[in-house]
């Protein structure tokens, strides 16, 4: 094995060796793919899986009250085809289909699929299942790949497709006896990826024959990535060949099923959609055995994300989530993609200080355009999609640990509490937030913040080491302003008095007549809210004594709240 200087990787002592690579397992006849070139415009049909595969992944399968829960969350965000169930599988899945049969209350834009193993006696349970429906899909599925043929079903190629045929054959006969509307037909074969290209389109050829596909009927050929086993692109190849060599390509609609089991059915999905797919089935939130299924709201929001309208509503992606979990009994991750706790939120400083700034330079180009926020274009760092298009608010954007910089200490009080600290104060405070936060381990809340820049610059102004016990200011002349002090300092008393052009410059002429040389370098101040009654918050940085201390008032005298930030930035520097 060659190395180089640059990368000093030994060999694990994993048996690698024991697998073979796709290319070994599997022909890839593609020659000439367009897909790489290929733009994603427009979404495919989505069709959950949730209530039949995601459903036979979960410790405790769902009863008829959680899969109509599911049900009706499906519907309402907008799906049009929903896998409801197998059921020859189980009673509950025969019940639930039966329940929605009877309902009397499905909508009419909603087509229901079933599912089932390609054997006489499940196809006819399935098909009594579904009797009443008025818009239905039987979904047919058989194993064709190598290993499932020879250790599985223990068949050749020429009795597997036998076996399909005779299937399919008895479907149709079953289903031309039900009343109501055709039912309409989707075939799998299970382990696509791992099937060799020229079978599976023998055999899907033979179905859409058999079935008398139509572009008004067409036959649905699902095309599977059961277990991954490549890398996404070697999908998009197969699934490409398939688009291409599919006879009556008007009258097949081209579906994919990918797993996660190599962490890329995503990509899988998006790049047979490329490929030339035209549905996609998955659960919401990847929900399936092993890793799962593929994900259909990180699909769905990476489309939205793109400026391709997903045609299925995430407007309030916290309510989705919590039926989901309710339903499956299992929680979303926090750093799942779009829909966890944390994906909004940064807690790192530059990204904090990169997100504030691109909140504000949001907020500023839609005054200037005259148009709401949340109708302009979005470019904020860091957040691939507005929160709020998902029903999240900004309070959770930015969070507070041990890694954070001032600028997401600056925006979080300032978002929560209108505490807009100056640029200059910003390293100061987030000094003390990182002793606090390095010493606990701890991330501080917002609350938690705003108690520690209390405690850290408003209380000293109120009760320290020195403390104004009463004062007075005026303005005798014009231009001429004096103040006149009661100070408390190591249990004495002590009366003082300045004069000066303004009330801060006589409190501090004053305060240096009791012996505190205090000089006030830098002042700002704001109302906290829009109302006239709003409290006013001063920053004041000041020297005292040769040392540059930071201190605060809130008030709603705006010069009370001054003279409080001249206490606390000197009480802050006595006491120090």
């Amino acid at each position: 094995m060659s190395t180089s200087h640059w990368n000093r990787q030994q060999p694990s002592r994993m048996p690698s060796h024991r697998y073979r690579p796709v290319e070994e397992r599997v022909a890839l006849p593609l020659t000439g793919r367009t897909w790489p070139s290929a733009r994603l415009e427009r979404a495919p049909l989505w069709v959950p899986v949730d209530l039949r595969d995601g459903n036979q992944a979960l410790a405790e399968p769902m009863d008829t009250a959680r899969k109509r829960r599911m049900f009706d969350l499906l519907v309402a965000m907008g799906y049009k085809e929903i896998e409801v169930g197998y059921p020859s599988a189980s009673q509950t899945d025969y019940d639930f289909v039966r329940h929605l049969a009877t309902s009397g209350d499905l909508p009419g834009d909603v087509t229901i699929s079933v599912f089932t193993a390609a054997r006489a006696d499940l196809i006819d349970r399935t098909v009594a299942s579904i009797e009443g429906l008025p818009h239905v899909v039987v979904h047919l599925y058989t194993a064709t790949a190598p290993a499932w043929r020879d250790v599985v079903l223990g068949r050749s190629r020429a009795e597997v497709h036998r076996l399909i045929l005779d299937a399919g054959t008895h479907l149709l006969r079953r289903t031309e006896q039900r009343r109501g509307p055709a039912v309409r037909f989707e075939f799998s074969p299970e382990v696509f990826n791992l099937t060799e290209p020229d079978y599976v389109l023998e055999i899907c050829d033979s179905m859409t024959e058999l079935w008398q596909a139509s572009p008004d009927r067409p036959v649905i050929h699902n095309l599977p990535a059961t277990v991954e086993i490549a890398t996404p692109n070697i999908y998009a190849d197969q699934i490409e060949y398939m688009h291409r060599h599919l006879a009556r390509r008007d009258s097949v609609i081209l579906s994919v099923h990918p797993h996660n089991d190599r962490g890329t059915g995503v990509a899988c999905a998006e790049l047979a959609v490329l490929a030339g797919a035209q549905r996609v089935e998955g659960c919401l939130f990847g929900n399936g055995e092993r890793t799962g299924n593929v994900d259909l709201v990180t699909l769905a929001l990476n489309l939205h994300a793109q400026g391709v309208d997903p045609m299925i509503d995430f407007s309030d992606i916290d309510a989705v989530r919590e039926v989901v979990e309710h339903c499956n009994r299992l929680p979303v991750h926090p750093r799942h993609p779009y829909g966890g706790d944390l994906v909004h939120t940064a807690f790192s400083g530059t990204h904090q200080d990169a997100i504030a700034k691109g909140f504000a330079h949001h907020a500023k180009l839609a005054a200037d355009a005259g148009i709401p926020p949340e109708e302009a274009p979005w470019a904020v760092p860091y957040l691939p999609i507005d929160p709020a298009d998902l029903g999240r608010t900004y309070e959770e954007v930015i969070r507070i640990n041990s890694q954070s910089g001032k600028g997401g200490v600056a925006h979080l009080l300032s978002t929560t509490y209108g505490i807009d600290l100056p640029q200059r104060m910003r390293p100061d405070f987030s000094r003390v937030v990182q002793q606090v936060t390095d010493a606990t381990g701890q991330e501080l809340s917002a609350q938690e913040l705003r108690e520690l820049f209390r405690r850290t610059y408003l209380d000293p102004g109120r009760d320290g080491t020195v403390t104004l016990e009463s004062w007075r200011a005026e303005e005798p002349d014009a231009g001429t302003h004096t103040v006149t002090a009661t100070l408390v300092t190591d249990g004495r008393r002590v009366v003082c008095a300045g004069r000066g052009n303004g009330p801060l410059a006589a409190l501090t002429d004053a305060l240096r007549a009791a012996g505190f040389v205090v000089d006030v370098i830098g002042y700002t101040e704001h109302a906290t809210g829009a109302s006239p009654d709003s409290p006013a918050v001063a920053y004041l940085e000041c020297r005292i004594n040769g040392v540059v201390r930071w201190g605060a008032g809130w008030d709603t005298s705006l010069l009370t709240a001054s003279v409080h930030g001249v206490m606390a930035a000197l009480n802050r520097a006595v006491g120090a």
